[in-house]
């Protein structure tokens, strides 16, 4: 989400690995801004072996993220699934992070 209005779609392929970002296309024919520098507007999805920096960034870190993954019992290095774990939670910025792993 971007200031409440569906971005698009992050998707896990495999645990740990094969990640996909894809921009919803009525977010890509309003007026609306690039959700990251790093990932600019455009039609066809991004790949990564890794999640993607900008949303390992939204994360929180040390002691604040050991808390998240006791209280939701994520491991602390599945970052997709820290990220999964926090649907709902305000974030920093504009970006907000909405669904579950199944793709909701």
């Amino acid at each position: 989400m971007y200031n409440d209005q569906k971005a698009g779609i992050l998707k896990e392929q495999f645990p740990g690995k094969d990640y996909s970002f894809e921009y919803d296309p009525d977010y890509l024919r309003g007026d609306n801004p690039n959700i990251s520098v790093t990932l600019p507007k455009k039609e066809t999805p991004y790949t990564s072996d890794t999640l993607f920096p900008f949303f390992a960034n939204l994360l929180p870190e040390g002691a604040l993220r050991r808390v998240v993954c006791r209280q939701h019992h994520v491991d602390e290095n599945d970052l997709f699934g820290i990220l999964c774990a926090m649907n709902g939670a305000d974030f920093i910025g504009a970006v907000s992070v909405r669904g579950n792993r199944d793709g909701d």
